[in-house]
This record gives structure tokens, C-alpha cells and sequence, in this order.
């Protein structure tokens, strides 16, 4: 899997951009939303998703993690494609499409084109729940972690068998003292002094 993809942007256009990593070129499929991120940019890291098909390996760039959480959720719904959910993601942004889930909103992916009626009750049936229980908070004050350092040190307490509301509220309480460069040890030591 690749996670992230970091390097000059090569050409870009509102649906896609070719970035070059190591002497490589790669093709990566972006949404609207980030591309209005990375218009002006020269350079850029993406979050990526790699979608392998029998006949195709196709790559998704995100600009922020959580676009790239809600695709690979929207995904997994039965019907909804790579295509679909980008389309969703250029439409709304990633918090809206996230609020039109929990809150049962059928009328907000009416702006989205291809997506009817029954396709949106779908989505929303199969991802509120999941997306309320990754939130691990009450839906309506939920801040998605956007730092994979964060995610990292998330991952770690996980493994020690910590609850993931409680960390997820500690590690964020600790991003704000220390900032968003903070080692992830040091997020990891300062999180297990809080939690034990």
C-alpha cells in the first residue's frame, strides 16, 4: 500500500496530477477539494489510495487524511465506486459529507451527480454507525484526527489496549500543548503518564 506520495508536481488538472517521487512519475485521481489545496502549489504530499482492479492499478491523492478516510468508507458501500466517491468528495467537503452520514441527510447528496435517492439512504445506513463509533465521541463535536503523527501514536495505545475515545481525547489534549511536531514518542510517553 502506499500511503503517501511527496514530490514536485509534473502537470495537474482539476481531476488529476502527475507528481514525481524518487525519478517516478505517478498519475494520482484527486477531488475538486484538493485540488483547490494544491492549485498554486509547485510541490505537495498527498495521502493516497491505490485501487487494483483485475485490469487496472489506479491512485487516489487526498490532500488531508480525512478525504482519504471517508473515500475508502464510501467505497466500501455496495455500489459506490472510486469514481462515485470521488465525485461525492468534490461535491461536498470531507466534514459535510461526514455531517450528511450522521445526521441522516438524504437532500444533501442530492447535489452530488449520480447519486439518487437510494443511493444515498445506502450510504448512510451502511457508514453512520461506523462512522459514529471511529469517532468514538458524540457525532455532533467530532474533530477527526488530521495528523498521521497523531494516528501513529493512536495505533500504538490501541495495541497496548487502551479505549479509543479516551486516547483519541488525550492524544488531542497533548497535540495542543507540545504542537503538531511533537516526536511520537513523546506523544506516545506523554499519553500512557495521562491514561495509567
Amino acid at each position: 500500500m502506499i500511503s503517501f506520495i511527496k514530490g514536485p508536481i509534473v502537470t495537474k488538472s482539476p481531476t488529476s496530477i502527475e507528481l514525481e517521487a524518487g525519478g517516478i512519475g505517478y498519475e494520482v485521481h484527486i477531488s475538486l477539494h484538493t485540488y483547490s489545496h494544491i492549485e498554486a502549489l509547485k510541490e505537495v504530499k498527498l495521502h493516497t489510495y491505490l485501487h487494483v482492479k483485475e485490469d487496472s492499478h489506479t491512485l487516489y491523492g487526498f490532500f488531508e487524511p480525512i478525504e482519504r478516510f471517508l473515500f475508502k468508507h464510501l467505497i466500501s458501500v455496495s455500489g459506490v465506486g472510486p469514481n462515485t466517491a470521488r465525485v461525492v468528495l468534490s461535491s461536498m467537503t470531507a466534514e459535510e459529507t461526514r455531517l450528511a452520514i450522521i445526521s441522516n441527510n438524504v437532500a444533501a447528496f442530492k447535489k452530488v451527480k449520480g447519486i439518487g435517492p437510494k443511493s444515498a439512504q445506502r450510504i448512510i445506513l451502511d457508514l453512520k454507525d461506523k462512522l459514529i463509533k471511529d469517532a468514538g465521541q458524540n457525532p455532533g463535536s467530532v474533530t477527526f484526527v488530521s495528523n498521521t503523527l497523531q494516528d501513529e501514536a493512536l495505533s500504538a495505545l490501541l495495541a497496548l489496549g487502551f479505549n479509543k475515545a479516551k486516547a483519541t481525547k488525550v492524544l488531542q489534549g497533548l497535540m495542543s500543548q507540545i504542537g503538531p511536531d511533537a516526536p511520537v514518542e513523546e506523544l506516545i510517553k506523554g499519553a500512557l503518564k495521562q491514561l495509567t
